[in-house]
């Protein structure tokens, strides 16, 4: 196993079995996203969107550093947002949608992957299965997609939100379709990739073109992963810098 990874998996490990808060997702076989919790430490929040949120690892993560963060997580597969029901059902402040998201509402294809973290609603490219063990396709479903626009009641008169993104290359697309979303956050929170992993899907430099325009701009890189000396993706922190107050700061 790679040493990088296994120092991950132990300190995922420490964590979890030195919160109580943990021990019950921890029997369920998922750990917080220790690997996250030094952004999400230093974030001022009033509220956290997971888009892509698997097993709940990450919402996980941030209730231990912000404790009852209301949070809207989404997650399309089945199996998966049964575990993260069974890990935080009890969690007031969360809520789970079972569904994809994009750029218009509707049904898509759902690729598979052997590692279910790794499924995106694009194809799974020769390259993500070159670079990342057990990754490879290994069947289809059909889902529901929305807009994140759509889902604005659940989140009503919050402004300092963090958008957290982890689409497997279907980020620009989620974004294309979240513009009024975006107005309530102060953070975008993105796995970014610098090379195509994914068969069509938008780079690092066409997600920071697009965040550009809607007022984020890149302030922080974590947890870069390299492929002989190439950065192949990054989790990106971008900002929004804050609202001047009315007749100008005084």
């Amino acid at each position: 196993m790679d040493l990088r990874l296994l120092s991950l998996r132990l300190r995922k490990l420490a964590l979890a079995l030195s919160h109580p808060r943990c021990w019950p997702a921890l029997a369920l076989g998922v750990a917080p996203s220790v690997e996250h919790s030094a952004v999400l430490r230093s974030l001022t929040m009033d509220g956290v969107i997971d888009v892509g949120a698997n097993r709940g690892q990450f919402t996980l993560a941030c209730l231990l550093e912000h404790a009852d963060m209301p949070i809207v997580a989404f997650e399309p597969i089945p199996a998966e947002a049964a575990t993260f029901r069974r890990v935080h059902g009890k969690a007031r402040s969360v809520r789970l949608i079972e569904s994809a998201l994009g750029e218009s509402s509707g049904t898509a294809t759902l690729h598979l992957s052997r590692s279910a973290d790794s499924s995106s609603l694009l194809p799974i490219g020769r390259r993500q299965i070159e670079l990342f063990a057990n990754t490879a396709e290994i069947g289809t479903l059909e889902v529901p997609v929305r807009r994140l626009d759509e889902m604005a009641e659940y989140w009503q008169g919050r402004s300092r939100q963090l958008l957290k993104l982890d689409v497997q290359g279907f980020e620009l697309s989620v974004l294309r379709g979240a513009v009024g979303t975006l107005k309530t956050c102060s953070h975008v929170y993105a796995e970014c990739s610098e090379v195509e992993l994914y068969d069509g899907q938008a780079l690092r430099s066409e997600v920071v073109g697009f965040l550009g325009g809607q007022g984020f701009s890149e302030s922080a890189r974590f947890n870069p992963s390299y492929h002989r000396g190439q950065l192949v993706q990054a989790d990106y922190l971008f900002s929004r810098p804050p609202a001047s107050p009315p007749g100008g700061a005084r």
